[in-house]
């Protein structure tokens, strides 16, 4: 991640000066809006949280504490009235099923280490802060956490952007996006959600991806295998992405084909592979988990244990549900998909 956004900032030097401007005027926007943030664990982002917070401070994988400090209506749902939780909540494996992904967990490390330091030395020096990955310092950290790598998103995505379009657009298409889609919400005010982390990671692996496209060593090809891990171990959906380096790898092995350059086909086989492997080793953590609390590394709870139902006619409502529907809820991306086909 270092390497290319400093390449970007490198680039900017002899990008022109609007180009330097747009993105002081987004650092400053970020910065006015941190104020917004919303220190707050509840709904999906208890899921999500447990992962950080329960091996961060009881050094396991047992999550019964986060379900009980969870918001009233998700612990109602899970606990009884002597404040077990319910029987349903366990797997086979005796854990909590906790279907949700470890990829904002890992994304968050780096803040809540630094939050349970300041904890820790605090409490040595006096002060009485509950050390249990609850209390505000934790909490505050996860937010303000979330709200950098939804900015560094956007501003990965701005550096895309302006590859093929003016970059007054760019930085246009950029400020609609923060503030006319779904993103500032989980940003600021769902900051234990994965959605945020979403953008942040498919931003990168889309940016690192085309970035190397001309000409990709297996070295780049090794980080965007363990870009492509890391995307998916934050939302699994996000796999959709990897048809990019499918479809680029299916037409470069065509070609080889129709050239008889079946060294060419071969390196690319290589590069597939190392990429492939490198994935599935960012892919790890996600699969430990599985095998932990699922008792299997394939097992995924309800995503699995519940058939796929391929002729549910679902995607007009997908897109156009007066129920959270995509386009209709979220207009903008009409304005974006469009500017897809008439640039």
């Amino acid at each position: 991640m270092n390497e290319s956004l400093s390449s970007e900032f490198a680039k900017l030097r002899v990008g022109g000066r609007g180009s330097a401007e747009h993105v002081k005027i987004l650092l400053v926007l970020f910065l006015l809006s941190l104020p917004f943030v919303n220190p707050i664990v509840h709904g999906d982002g208890v899921g999500y949280y447990a992962y950080a917070r329960a091996p961060l401070i009881q050094h396991n994988l047992r999550f019964e504490e986060d379900w009980r400090h969870a918001n009233l209506y998700f612990s109602q749902m899970r606990t009884l009235p002597n404040g077990q939780l319910s029987p349903s909540e366990y797997t086979e494996t005796g854990y909590v099923s906790n279907l949700f992904t470890v990829g904002p967990a890992m994304l968050w490390t780096p803040f809540l280490l630094a939050a349970h330091f300041f904890v820790l030395l605090a409490n040595a020096f006096g002060a009485h802060i509950a050390a249990n990955g609850f209390s505000t310092p934790y909490v505050l950290a996860m937010a303000l956490g979330t709200a950098i790598y939804g900015f560094l998103g956007l501003l990965i995505s701005y550096f895309l952007a302006r590859k093929y379009i003016e970059d007054r657009w760019a930085f246009l298409a950029t400020v609609a996006i923060w503030g006319a889609s779904s993103l500032p919400v989980y940003m600021y005010f769902n900051p234990a959600w994965s959605h945020a982390h979403s953008a942040f990671t498919v931003a990168l692996f889309l940016r690192y991806w085309d970035r190397t496209r001309d000409f990709r060593t297996i070295l780049q090809w090794n980080i965007l295998g363990l870009l492509a891990g890391l995307m998916v171990d934050v939302y699994f959906p996000n796999g959709v992405f990897l048809l990019l380096p499918f479809v680029e790898s299916t037409l470069a092995y065509w070609n080889s084909w129709r050239e008889k350059d079946f060294r060419a086909a071969g390196l690319l086989f290589s590069a597939n592979l190392s990429f492939t492997v490198t994935m599935a080793v960012a892919f790890l953590p996600t699969l430990i988990t599985r095998a932990i609390i699922f008792g299997g590394l394939f097992r995924f709870g309800s995503y699995t244990a519940l058939p796929w139902d391929w002729s549910a006619p679902n995607w007009r409502l997908v897109l156009f549900s007066s129920e959270h529907g995509l386009l209709s809820w979220t207009p903008i991306l009409a304005l974006a998909i469009l500017g897809l086909f008439f640039p």
